[in-house]
């Protein structure tokens, strides 16, 4: 098969859900294009080395970067549109019709991301990452700029943040011109059900890991008595960190040896700093920065608990299972995360860790507490959660059922359309 994956940017370190798709298709013996339609990440610094083992970069396409600056995007929107109007003349036209796309017109959003289709692509399928993506790919299939049939994924910020600022409807014309649609979670499947999705077009594909390269390990009371702790995730508001941060310090009143590592940055580095330092907490809580695949597993390694307090943002946004909770159960770290989004779906309260409500910094630290008092549990949680992520979560059986999906939706003619009860037929076989 000829696919094609849309991608906000590409690559992008803190997605490698969106890459190992990519990566499965590929091995599986497909030909893949990736389309970064926002234009090249920021920074690059830091890549995935799958990136570099399977040659990404020379298979993906680059939209124009857009300026933020609204002059400089409309001097440089007329530029791109001076420099390829003769590709496809009638197509240009339309790119700023603002009656028809509305602010994806008025911001210039749709000419730039327009702009690697002006002499036309087709595939057999188009998968959208991320169904804001999706609406970009019913308008340039349905101005002849791309061929093949779509499929959309709910991923969070799509079906959460995006629709206070744009409406519950928002998704209509996706709903009816896409021929397949996943969520990531039962969460945000229903979510999108409710918000008109078929349910008949929709299954829950679950974000997968590679397994084998996340060791287990069963974890016990370290000899020396210090008890470490991790989480992985970008620094912004729903991960909640600061409230992992409150609750380290109040247990470390009680368990003063006790290490807090935190992977990962963003926006709110510098209010996390101050928090600690507030906290009077910098010998034990540390921001150790973006960190490569390998780098992680080394950290989460010498490790004894995970936490994820993830907290719906204040602009909607919500979590799926997230990807690092999934790795951290494969090592065997017993966990605590939140009542949040699609967690509760990965998470067993009491089974393979504790779940407590968002926002609740004492209720982490009475859980973080009570597991360093019992380490005699550790060792059954993380079995717990092993099992669970291999059953549920392995990366090279989701994309064998992400290939068999692609499939079936180029078997099933336009009379006999594909439903879920098809593929759950054919992914069960």
């Amino acid at each position: 098969m000829k696919i094609a994956y849309f991608v906000a940017r590409f690559p992008v370190l803190s997605e490698p859900f969106i890459l190992n798709q990519i990566v499965g298709a590929i091995e599986r013996g497909h030909d893949v294009h990736i389309y970064s339609l926002d234009g090249v990440p920021k920074d690059l610094s830091k890549m995935h080395p799958l990136v570099d083992k399977y040659q990404l970069l020379k298979r993906t396409f680059y939209a124009p970067t857009r300026p933020d600056n609204e002059l400089w995007r409309w001097l440089k929107g007329m530029s791109l549109l001076a420099l390829n109007y003769s590709k496809n003349p009638l197509v240009c036209q339309q790119l700023l019709n603002t009656s028809r796309y509305g602010s994806q017109a008025k911001s210039l959003k749709l000419l730039y991301r327009a702009m690697p289709f002006l002499q036309g692509k087709s595939y057999d399928i188009i998968h959208c990452q991320f169904s804001t993506l999706g609406v970009f790919g019913i308008w340039f299939r349905q101005l002849g700029l791309i061929e093949g049939k779509l499929i959309s994924t709910f991923r969070g910020a799509d079906i959460s943040k995006f629709l206070p600022k744009w409406g519950e409807k928002v998704y209509q014309e996706l709903f009816e011109d896409t021929e397949f649609f996943l969520a990531n979670c039962e969460f945000f499947k229903n979510k999108a059900v409710a918000l008109g999705c078929d349910p008949n077009k929709i299954h829950v594909h679950g974000s997968g890991i590679d397994c084998s390269k996340f060791a287990y390990k069963p974890r016990f009371f370290p000899a020396d008595g210090k008890v470490k702790i991790a989480t992985t995730g970008r620094l912004v508001e729903k991960k909640g960190i600061e409230y992992a941060i409150a609750a380290v310090a109040k247990v470390a009143q009680t368990h003063p040896n006790i290490e807090y590592n935190i992977i990962g940055d963003g926006e709110l580095k510098a209010k996390l700093e101050q928090l600690i330092d507030q906290l009077n907490v910098e010998h034990i809580v540390k921001l150790l920065g973006w960190k490569q695949q390998q780098e992680i597993v080394n950290i989460l390694d010498s490790c004894h608990i995970f936490m994820a307090p993830s907290v719906t943002g204040s602009d909607g946004n919500q979590d799926a299972p997230v990807n690092t909770l999934k790795e951290a159960m494969a090592m065997g770290l017993p966990v605590i995360s939140t009542l949040h989004g699609g967690i509760p779906e990965l998470v067993k309260d009491g089974v393979s860790g504790y779940l407590v409500p968002e926002r609740d910094a004492n209720a982490i630290a009475t859980k973080l507490s009570y597991l360093i008092a019992h380490p005699e549990i550790w060792q059954q949680m993380g079995k717990e959660g092993r099992s669970q992520v291999e059953d549920r979560y392995d990366m090279n059986k989701l994309n064998d059922e992400l290939v068999e999906i692609y499939q079936q939706m180029l078997d099933s003619s336009p009379e006999q359309k594909l439903t879920r009860d098809l593929v759950l037929t054919a992914t069960n076989a």
